[in-house]
Order: structure tokens, then C-alpha cells, then sequence
């Protein structure tokens, strides 16, 4: 695959001040050297998204949606029409008419879409009390919750990305388990990464036995595509 595409599929994690409105001119699509069209957003001709097929829904509800790639909570109002563009690991990423930008919506507010939220992860014991947690722990468990997280614009999860550089599981005095997370971002200033992180926390505290969880974003050493993983490559058409 030319690296010029891969240059500018990972551009679109580069906030828009940097890559659009420094210049104060619109990107226009150019042409790689397979011949696909490489549209503004940094998307090949043949790069799928759900929008095509996607019916205009109207929230029911007000909702708080992160902006991508600020990062920033944005109310939107009972009413908005939005499309689903993806829909990976239990959150939306949505487009809204009339707006610039992309938003995610989070997994406790999939009744704003009208989709069904996701169960809540916490187990319980006879009684209804919640389950001590504690214990060994399967770091395998770890990883699949990870690959259930997934960046806003990349169909592919933050583990075949590459985004994760390292993972420790630490067991704590009291019986319990810290579990540290190192990961990146495909580029430096995207505010996505709170975001992202916070989600890979959640998913990693279901897991039995963990009591804590740390996701760290660094930034060294720098991410490349390289790291994307041979299923990731696939699904973005790189091989």
C-alpha cells in the first residue's frame, strides 16, 4: 500500500486547527497511486462506513456526545438528526446534519439512538449483592475487553491498531489486582484520548479479579502504522 494513503488515512487524528484551518483552505481530494480517490477526511474511494446505508435518526432524548477529535462534551438537543457512521464495541460515532464534525455517543446512551444500551458489566451474587472482586485474573480476559475498543474513525480496535504498548497486572496487599495500561494515539493533540483511555478502564475493571485500572497515554516511542497488526491491515484494505 503507497505510503502517501497511509500518511493521510492517520491525518484525520490530527486536529482540523493543524490540517485544515491553518491554511484557511479546504483539503481536496487527490488521487494515490492505485488510482482510489482519497477524499478530504483521508478515506479512500473504497472505505466503508455504515452512513451509506444508515437511515436520518432523530434523538430522543438530549444527550452528551464527545466532538472528534477535540474531545470536547457537547450537548445534543432531544430532535437532532444524526446518522451512524460506526458502531464497534457498545459506542456510536455519529455525524449530525447541519454540523460540522463527527461525535461519539456512549454505550449508557444508546436509547438516544434508539438502540439498546449495553448491559451493565457489574456481576452479582445470590441476594443481589455484587461479587467481591479479587483473585487471580486472566490476563486473556484483559485483551478481549480491549479489542472491544475501538477509536471513533478507525474501524479497527486500539489492540490491532497497535495503541497498546504495554500491559502489567499487579497484584495489591489487600487481595486485589491493579492492572496498568500503557497506549497511544495515531497522532500527538488528538483529543480523543481521554475518551478512549476512560473506555479501555471500564472494560478492563469487568474483568474478574481486577480491583483498579491505570490507561496512561504516552507518547514515546512515537506510534506508526507499522504496529497495525495483520487483521488491522486487512480491514483498512492496506494488504
Amino acid at each position: 500500500m503507497p505510503k502517501l494513503w497511509l500518511e493521510r488515512f492517520f491525518r484525520l487524528r490530527v486536529p482540523r486547527s493543524q490540517v485544515q484551518l491553518g491554511t484557511g483552505k479546504e483539503t481536496q481530494p487527490v488521487i494515490d497511486q492505485d488510482d482510489r480517490r482519497i477524499d478530504k477526511r483521508g478515506r479512500t474511494s473504497d472505505f466503508q462506513t455504515m452512513s451509506n446505508d444508515s437511515p436520518v435518526i432523530s434523538l430522543t432524548r438530549d444527550v452528551e456526545a464527545i466532538q472528534i477529535p477535540s474531545g470536547l462534551t457537547k450537548k445534543l438537543l432531544q430532535g437532532t438528526p444524526v446518522i451512524i457512521t460506526q458502531a464497534l464495541g457498545g459506542t456510536y460515532t455519529v455525524v449530525v446534519e447541519h454540523s460540522a464534525g463527527l461525535f461519539r455517543v456512549l454505550a449508557e446512551d444508546a436509547d438516544a439512538l434508539g438502540k439498546t444500551p449495553a448491559p451493565k458489566a457489574a456481576a452479582t451474587a445470590e441476594g443481589g449483592d455484587a461479587v467481591p472482586k479479587g483473585g487471580p485474573v486472566n490476563e486473556e480476559e484483559i485483551w478481549t475487553q480491549l479489542k472491544t475498543c475501538y477509536d471513533p474513525e478507525i474501524p479497527v480496535n486500539i489492540v490491532d491498531l497497535g495503541l497498546i504498548y504495554s500491559l502489567e497486572i499487579k497484584p495489591q496487599e489487600d487481595g486485589g489486582n491493579l492492572v496498568e495500561v500503557k497506549m497511544t494515539l495515531t497522532a500527538p493533540g488528538c483529543g480523543m484520548g481521554p475518551s478512549i483511555a476512560s473506555d479501555a478502564q471500564r472494560k478492563i475493571l469487568s474483568v474478574s479479579g481486577v480491583t483498579d485500572a491505570q490507561v496512561d497515554v504516552v507518547w514515546d516511542p512515537p506510534w506508526s502504522a507499522e504496529r497495525i497488526s495483520q487483521e488491522g491491515k486487512s480491514k483498512l484494505g492496506m494488504i
